[in-house]
């Protein structure tokens, strides 16, 4: 995996093979910070990152200046790995051994980005429970996006706070906002 920009940029790291995870393509992840880049400002926001595996997405945050990340995985190999490169890189990377479920529910947290990334296998409902756990709790700022990356077989559309997809290759992130008094 490949950091893409920010001080960090080019570096290469090389997660053990022993972790399972299904880290999100350069090729994805270029395309979604460059969405993200035409949002904010990288180094005034706060990023939950769900399911963070390897801890890719939060590196590339973290390269690019953002100094309020969670990284939440189950797996304590997962996150085992995100401390130490974070520490090693001298990221600033706060890491939570937590099922993703069970953290939405007891966390007070609010971010202006939330990413999920959880299994491409899952069904639609245990992707959609990310979503309605993320706005019946308020976790997003006002100007917040929750994006849950998935494969193009899974369509996240039908839920009320969708706000539209980009695909690239087999991967897709749905993009989901707070709806305003105005939009309803």
């Amino acid at each position: 995996m490949r950091i893409i920009s920010g001080k960090l940029k080019g570096r290469r790291l090389k997660a053990p093979k022993n972790l399972p995870v299904r880290p999100t393509t350069d090729m994805a992840k270029e395309g979604l910070f460059n969405i993200l880049n035409n949002l904010y400002y990288f180094d005034d926001i706060s990023v939950i990152d769900l399911f963070s595996g390897t801890g890719n997405i939060s590196y590339e945050f973290a390269s690019r200046g953002t100094k309020s990340i969670y990284a939440i995985d189950a797996n304590y190999n997962c996150i085992r790995y995100i401390y130490n490169t974070a520490k090693e890189l001298d990221l600033n990377i706060n890491t939570y051994k937590s099922d993703v479920y069970k953290f939405l529910e007891k966390t007070s947290l609010q971010a202006d980005v939330i990413f999920a990334d959880p299994p491409y296998d899952f069904e639609v409902e245990k992707f959609l429970t990310i979503a309605n756990t993320v706005f019946e709790n308020n976790l997003l700022e006002d100007e917040g996006v929750l994006i849950i990356e998935h494969s193009k077989h899974t369509d996240l559309s039908t839920h009320k706070n969708h706000s539209y997809d980009k695909r690239y290759g087999g991967n897709v992130f749905s993009f989901f906002e707070k709806i305003t008094e105005k939009e309803n």
